[in-house]
């Protein structure tokens, strides 16, 4: 997988609204329209739950989930629930990668292990569970669709993450694992701008391109976009 790439920085943003960013560049990518592209973003705090479905790893009601700060979505990615929130570092690449999805993963876990590897830490994927673990503990969640052969959703980086957000859910599915963040780890606190440089660094280095400067100068989200397109069905992971 060789391409060149753009990379916008979202900033903080709503799910939803950073949703709709994602299909309208992904619209635009699959159209040729846009070059592939990388967005980073930080959500406030949601639970989103992937093509597996169902609430049976959601440990409260929705109520409660909803009374503890959380708006909740049903998404077209792969994987079961899990948490996005404040300290999380979360990157949607648009990525034209053809069918290859396997080869795809790999190289996400392939990009979070030399980021990680620059803060002097060994971490591992796992082909049986798509993230990247310090030990039995997840510090990237991975979970990928793919439309008209280009990618969107894809990766959580738990930097300074409030681990105990994660205590709604089973996160992932997997109830004999755990969480983690890089600040836990490091026994520091890291802040989301020290992680991006290598970060983008480690996506040059896998994807065996370059990336323009990071900016924040995607557009807006429009609130029209039609919801029904998100039901779509010819979407794998």
């Amino acid at each position: 997988m060789r391409f060149d790439f753009d990379v916008h920085d979202l900033g903080r943003l709503p799910y939803r609204d950073a949703w709709d960013v994602q299909l309208r560049r992904h619209a635009a990518v699959a159209d040729g329209r846009e070059a592939p592209t990388l967005l980073l973003v930080e959500h406030p705090p949601v639970l989103t739950f992937g093509k597996k479905g169902g609430r049976r790893h959601l440990l409260v009601s929705e109520a409660e989930a909803r009374a503890r700060g959380f708006d909740l979505f049903d998404v077209e990615r792969g994987g079961d629930v899990t948490y996005h929130g404040p300290g999380q570092l979360v990157g949607y690449p648009i990525f034209p990668i053809g069918r290859r999805v396997r080869d795809y993963l790999r190289a996400l876990e392939d990009v979070m292990v030399r980021t990680f590897a620059a803060f002097g830490l060994t971490t591992t994927g796992s082909p049986g569970y798509a993230g990247v673990w310090f030990g039995d503990e997840k510090l990237v969640a991975i979970g990928v669709a793919i439309k008209r052969n280009v990618s969107f959703h894809g990766f959580a980086m738990n930097v300074h993450t409030d681990l105990a957000r994660f205590d709604a859910i089973v996160p992932c599915g997997l109830h004999d694992k755990g969480v983690t963040s890089l600040s836990r780890v490091l026994e520091r606190h890291v802040g989301l701008d020290e992680v991006k440089p290598p970060l983008l660094a480690a996506f040059r280095e896998t994807f065996h391109g370059s990336c323009a400067p990071l900016d924040d100068t995607t557009a807006p989200p429009r609130k029209d976009l039609a919801r029904k397109d998100l039901a779509r069905k010819d979407l794998v992971a």
